[in-house]
């Protein structure tokens, strides 16, 4: 591939959630904030929304590997289950023997009986489910009653939920009421902005050892923006296609027609037409209309 042709040491713009390239951006701070202070807070629901290929999965990770000393953590990336699915789900997590897992009310009592001895050494457990939107309703109600274990004082489970705007609009459905009244942090995590892209660029290539200059174009990093819209995942994948482009042309940096070709083989990217090209376009159109109607006069039809 083009590892060695850019002198990598790693795929800089793969698609896998790696925390190693996580960029520390306005939107993921606030993120990362706003958990911080929920957990430490006790609360019960926190809720993080973003549109698809925000980096909400990154995020999720980049929480599971800085606060593993500081809570126990539980993980379930693919919550479409069933309540009982997810309550084993959970014990699993938890490191309840999976022999144990069979009878459901003996089930929520070593769920409650292990968050309890997590308490009595003073361990907060937090679960994490990422994909949140995929939920089905009744695990969302058996959700909001795992979280009604408690003692006098705290909580012994709390949860975060990562999800796309599809979260939102379920949780304002009336029978969701009840959870989303439990929600008392919530962050929306943004796209990428102009600036936002150039720093992100510029900690993806260092973590991957670029080291030989800048790699990118002004105006490969403009049509960049413009057609992904400030999303990562579709700029990792435009990236990508770049540097194969780049490569295949024996090239050592990436200019906007690079990145045109790139475009080009992308669903995702939002290929807009210039302005040049339009005024074009209309020129040659008006060439057309005005041959058209001299035939007619000519002709004597008008």
């Amino acid at each position: 591939m083009y590892l060695d042709h850019f002198k990598f040491k790693e795929a800089p713009f793969g698609l896998t959630p790696n925390t190693e390239f996580f960029c520390q951006l306005k939107g993921y701070h606030e993120a990362l904030n706003v958990l911080l202070y929920s957990l430490r807070s006790g609360e019960g629901f926190t809720k993080i929304v973003g549109e698809v290929g925000t980096g909400k999965t990154l995020l999720c990770r980049k929480l599971l590997d800085n606060f593993a000393d500081e809570f126990v953590t539980a993980y379930i990336p693919n919550p479409d289950l069933n309540p009982i699915e997810l309550r084993k789900a959970l014990a699993s997590e938890l490191g309840i023997p999976s022999v144990q897992l069979q009878d459901q009310h003996e089930l929520i009592t070593l769920i409650n009986n292990q968050l309890l001895e997590f308490h009595r050494v003073n361990r907060r457990v937090i679960l994490l489910i990422d994909e949140a939107q995929a939920i089905p309703s009744e695990s969302l109600e058996a959700l909001r009653l795992l979280t009604n274990l408690e003692t006098e004082k705290h909580k012994l489970l709390q949860v975060v939920l990562f999800g796309q705007p599809e979260l939102d609009e379920r949780l304002n459905l009336p029978q969701f009421r009840q959870l989303k009244q439990r929600i008392s942090f919530s962050y929306y995590l943004p796209t990428l902005s102009r600036d936002e892209l150039d720093v992100y660029l510029i900690h993806r290539l260092a973590a991957a050892g670029y080291s030989m200059g800048s790699l990118f174009t002004k105006k490969a990093k403009d049509k960049l923006f413009r057609a992904s819209k400030g999303v990562p995942r579709v700029i990792n994948t435009l990236c990508h296609k770049a540097l194969l482009v780049a490569y295949g042309e024996g090239k050592l940096s990436i200019t906007h027609k690079i990145m045109q070709r790139a475009l080009k083989d992308t669903e995702t990217a939002i290929i807009s037409t210039s302005r040049p090209v339009l005024i074009l376009l209309m020129v040659e159109l008006g060439i057309l209309i005005a041959i058209t109607v001299f035939f007619y006069i000519y002709m004597g039809i008008i």
